[in-house]
């Protein structure tokens, strides 16, 4: 399966990295490893996780706070569409959907 990204979700994970980093040194890379973990993850069985409205789903970071919002297109392509912490407002990112 190919994953792709929305332009904006690149921006979102060099915030979120910062952020760590300056928490504690070497917490950002953590970060995105976790974040890659869970894209394999929805990748392999994408049609395991929540269903928010028509065909967007909605997968839970297991160590850090954060949402990974995505749609399937087609049978072969995975879309990353916003990478949000768990307290942001609900409609932070619905005009990428």
């Amino acid at each position: 399966m190919r994953i792709e990204y929305h332009p904006a979700v690149e921006q979102e994970l060099r915030q979120i990295m910062e952020y760590y980093e300056e928490c504690s040194s070497g917490l950002g890379h953590e970060f995105v490893v976790d974040f890659e973990r869970q894209v394999l993850k929805i990748a392999a069985n994408s049609k395991l996780w929540t269903v928010l409205e028509g065909d967007i789903r909605r997968s839970l970071m297991q160590r850090f706070p954060f949402c990974i919002y995505y749609r399937l297109i087609g049978k072969d392509v995975l879309r990353i569409t916003i990478v949000k912490h768990q307290r942001r407002h609900p409609s932070y990112g619905r005009n990428r959907i």
